[in-house]
């Protein structure tokens, strides 16, 4: 919800409903393109949604997809298919149509995060940043998706504004909802995809780093206001990059972990 107790955006966007049997249909919107193609991360959100409406658990805990052609604007056919139902946790698949081809496939882990209990251990305390009015407004502003993302920058907004890459291959800062709403588990799955990726600090701002492969663990319920967030690589080979993300939620708490699987599309004269 909005701050005026309105729906939000995002989740009027992500909006799915049960047509028949294990089929949910609903639209990508506009609003959440990076070029022409809906940013993977707002479309993993959607399919999350079909499996939150489907399944017996509504949180996800683990969502793992594969992009096997870029989607476009328009509506969409999801089949989810129940795996296994257990007492703690539930399995389950979504595949996401569109004309007919598929798309995306997600294989998924629900739960009540409210109900998971256990020890606590991290091998990092949570970094310290300045805060979000003293972070860069980050990104390519031009792109549709800062109509709904805002992302404020820590380091490496310079290489937007023409400036060599630092080698670092790491992004770090804040973000939220353009339109003010509260993050939720679901809205995870799309930040996990918001930051830009770290290759752009390695090699530049190159025309598009698809996604192959986008892994995302939730651990908590986010707090209300912005997420901190941490995007780094460590290894590009042959094109192939890894992106590690940890976000925080205003709390303090560590509420999600991703790991995606890219390729870096260098321009044909390089």
């Amino acid at each position: 919800m909005t701050q005026s107790g309105s729906i939000s955006q995002f989740a009027a966007e992500t909006a799915v409903r049960r047509l028949a049997g294990d089929l949910w249909v609903g639209e990508l919107h506009a609003g959440w393109r990076i070029g022409a193609v809906p940013n993977g991360g707002y479309v993993l959100a959607v399919i999350g949604r079909a499996l939150r409406e489907a399944l017996p658990h509504k949180d996800p805990l683990s969502v793992n997809a594969f992009y096997l052609a870029p989607t476009t604007l328009g509506p969409f056919e999801c089949r989810v298919e129940l795996l296994r139902a257990g007492r703690n946790i539930t399995q389950g698949m979504a595949r996401l149509y569109q004309g007919g081809e598929l798309k995306v496939q997600v294989t998924a882990a629900y739960t009540d995060l409210a109900q998971q209990q256990g020890p606590d251990w991290s091998a990092a305390a949570r970094p310290v940043y300045p805060g979000w009015d003293q972070c860069v407004a980050g990104g390519d502003s031009s792109l549709e998706f800062a109509q709904r993302v805002d992302i404020r920058l820590l380091d490496g907004a310079e290489v937007f504004r023409g400036a060599a890459p630092s080698g670092r291959g790491e992004f770090r800062g804040w973000m939220r909802h353009a339109d003010g709403a509260d993050p939720d588990v679901l809205s995870l799955l799309m930040f996990a995809d918001a930051l830009p990726p770290p290759a752009f600090d390695v090699v530049g701002l190159v025309s598009w780093v698809p996604t192959v492969e986008l892994t995302v663990q939730v651990r908590d319920h986010p707090a209300p206001g912005p997420l901190q967030a941490r995007l780094w690589s460590r290894h590009l080979s042959r094109g192939v990059i890894e992106e590690d993300g940890e976000y925080w939620d205003s709390a303090g708490r560590l509420v999600a972990i991703s790991r995606q699987t890219a390729k870096v599309r260098l321009p044909r004269s390089q």
